[in-house]
């Protein structure tokens, strides 16, 4: 679990106070930010392309909606939901990271001059739009970061009118043994390697791959999100779930 009874939470394999979880994660995506894309080639060979490209052939962004992209960090999620013709708000409690895909926005001709585009730096655990203001949240590799995630999810379901939808692209529990063995060993001992030789900094990956661990199995994390008020809750491994689509409606 993300949270143990003394009310310390997961930093890793550490147990942090909630505080000093939001603090350390802060820093390390202010770290990582500007190879942040560069990485997420490097880990995943490229496959995570295919992966968001999936993800957002899910959420089904329709022209003229009004979609909450939450950890949006860098803007890979809203690019490709933006070509659409949604709007898309990013948010991401990160202002590095949010820097870093407002400039890759404007070399892309996207921005808030044509309305696809509004950055804003927000906390999921406690946004600052009203209810009932957007069509679908989605969040990709965002959601094991958050302190709290069950008041996360508490906020994407008021933050959705009814019938919006939930979509979360994120890490899991990979079922298939043979790809377990070499995942744990790639992700226990190259990634912070690569992170260091890549991004001069091996102890964020090291915390990366660390929470990947430590998020809930697929059943569990699809409990939560059902358990926060969403109907229709749903679930698809990819890669015998080395990383999985939850979606959920709000009803």
């Amino acid at each position: 679990m993300t949270q143990s009874t003394d009310d310390t939470v997961s930093f890793g394999y550490t147990q942090v106070s909630p505080q000093e979880k939001t603090r350390k994660v802060g820093e390390v995506f202010s770290s990582v930010a500007r190879k942040y894309d560069i990485m997420n080639d490097a880990m995943s060979g490229g496959m995570h392309r295919l992966w968001k490209d999936r993800f957002v052939k899910r959420v089904k962004p329709q022209a003229g909606e009004q979609i909450l992209d939450m950890a949006g960090g860098t803007g890979d999620i809203a690019f490709r939901m933006a070509e659409r013709g949604a709007h898309i708000t990013v948010a991401d409690i990160n202002q590095d990271m949010l820097d870093v895909g407002a400039e890759r926005a404007l070399e892309r001709g996207l921005g808030e001059e044509d309305g696809s585009l509004v950055f804003t730096c927000q906390n999921a655990e406690e946004v600052s739009f009203p209810a009932n203001t957007f069509d679908a949240y989605t969040i990709a590799f965002g959601i094991r970061n958050v302190t709290h995630i069950d008041r996360a999810l508490a906020e994407a379901l008021r933050v959705l009118r009814p019938g919006g939808r939930f979509f979360c692209l994120e890490f899991s529990t990979v079922e298939w043994s043979g790809l377990k063995q070499a995942y744990d060993i790639y992700s226990e001992h190259l990634l912070p390697r690569m992170g260091q030789m890549i991004a001069g900094d091996a102890d964020s990956y090291r915390y990366l791959a660390e929470s990947i661990r430590k998020f809930p199995p697929m059943p569990a994390f699809e409990a939560m999100i059902r358990n926060a008020g969403f109907a229709n809750t749903r679930v698809e491994p990819i890669m015998g779930g080395l990383v999985a689509i939850h979606s959920g409606w709000k009803i």
